[in-house]
């Protein structure tokens, strides 16, 4: 699942300016970067494969500060060219940044906003998301990034529409992907954009990967509560419904337990996790039903009942929506895929059937157990990590301006669906 930009006539219109080429891609390298999130743009816009019917494109790998750069592995890399080189790219990408929690250097925030001020297209794959959060070029737009890191981004910049479900989101002329493999979803999404679809198969081909993957991150996502809820007043709730998902109640009794009007629950939990409260509601119900459906022989009906579903009708409907699958086929397909002779198992790795409600340890619930193999086989998963801390960082970093602050719509629809 990706979003495609479609309202963005504003973006379209725009004319490169100065010295700036469609077909110079610049890749801004920082140290500390994983080594395989930087290689992608490198491979996918460096190497020279017109004999495959691909378009060329001229790269310009740059350093965002000073060098050497060391990346993963404790390899050090120079970069030909430094944030000067910039000024003659069409395309800028920031393919990631070392720390969600770090601010980027100044001067590479500078020149990422005088790259978009004349025309380029930005990108940040993965935590390069970041970079560009800092820089302002994501105010009021969609944006996302790893699932891990999608709450971190949305408490950090509360501005930014983070959406930890897709692979990769187009806004036109700024672009974001999820985290490793998903930034070469991305790239592909560009060279299609650049030069058609036959274009980006040959590339794929080349690549040994999809021209185009469906689904998500949906089905990669973790419903476990991460260490740094800490003490916000949320928490408690968030572990309240956790814990109580057989149970059928709505956002409504949460904005209660929170004791907080609804509005005033929906904008704060927002702020938070980056998700609407009911969204992520019917997320970890879904979630809930898949670990039913792997751990237990119970019947559909009998799941929907004990995951806090109205009907099974509702479970059947919000399940295929986030998955592509109905339930019985999502259980065919994980225990086709299950070693032989696995009986199915509680929470607690017991044979039998699983408990009406999510075993909680004292810091937090169990991690439910890897579900890729059989959500790969049917389609995405589905969950949103809930996550808060004490209060929402409400400065931006220097420098950091509002580009879009007019923008209170999504734009945009998801393609692959």
């Amino acid at each position: 699942m990706s979003h495609d930009s479609t309202a963005a006539p504003e973006a379209a219109a725009r004319k490169l300016s100065g010295r700036r080429r469609k077909e110079i891609v610049a890749v801004l390298l920082f140290s500390g970067g994983p080594i395989f999130e930087s290689s992608i743009p490198l491979s996918v816009f460096g190497i020279d494969r017109q004999d495959a019917g691909v378009p060329r494109y001229r790269l310009l790998v740059c350093g965002g500060e000073e060098g050497p750069l060391r990346t993963t592995g404790g390899l050090e890399l120079t970069a030909p060219h430094g944030l000067e080189a910039i000024s003659r790219a069409g395309t800028v990408v920031v393919p990631a940044w070392r720390s969600i929690t770090s601010p980027p250097p100044e001067e590479a925030l500078d020149a990422l906003r005088r790259a978009h001020e004349e025309g380029a297209r930005i990108v940040g794959l993965c935590t390069g998301a970041f970079v560009l959060a800092a820089a302002g070029l994501l105010d009021g737009r969609p944006a996302t990034t790893h699932w891990m890191y999608a709450p971190t981004l949305a408490k950090r910049y509360p501005s930014v529409h983070v959406d930890p479900r897709e692979l990769f989101v187009d806004d036109g002329d700024v672009l974001t992907s999820a985290g490793t493999a998903a930034g070469i979803d991305l790239c592909l999404h560009i060279v299609r954009t650049d030069h058609g679809n036959e274009a980006a198969g040959a590339l794929a081909r080349r690549l040994v990967v999809p021209p185009r993957r469906t689904g998500g991150q949906e089905r990669y996502l973790d419903r476990s509560l991460p260490e740094e809820i800490g003490a916000d007043p949320l928490a408690e709730v968030v572990a309240w419904a956790l814990e109580h998902l057989h149970e059928q109640f709505d956002v409504e009794t949460l904005a209660a337990r929170a004791y907080m009007s609804r509005r005033t629950f929906d904008r704060r939990f927002r702020s938070l996790t980056g998700s609407a409260p009911l969204q992520w509601l019917i997320t970890q119900r879904v979630l809930q039903a898949q670990r039913l459906l792997e751990t237990s022989d119970y019947s559909v009906d009998e799941v929907a009942g004990r995951c806090g579903f109205r009907s099974p009708v509702a479970l059947r409907g919000h399940f295929r929506r986030q998955l592509g699958s109905s339930p019985a086929a999502y259980r065919a397909a994980y225990r086709a895929r299950r070693p032989q002779g696995d009986k199915p198992t509680d929470v607690e790795g017991t044979p039998g059937p699983a408990a009406p409600g999510p075993v909680l340890h004292p810091d937090g619930p169990v991690p439910l157990q890897s579900r890729r193999a059989a959500a790969s086989a049917v389609g995405s998963g589905a969950s949103l990590s809930a996550t808060a801390s004490a209060s929402a960082s409400a400065s931006a970093e220097n420098g950091r301006e509002a580009y879009l602050a007019g923008r209170a719509t999504l734009p945009g629809q998801r393609s692959g669906m």
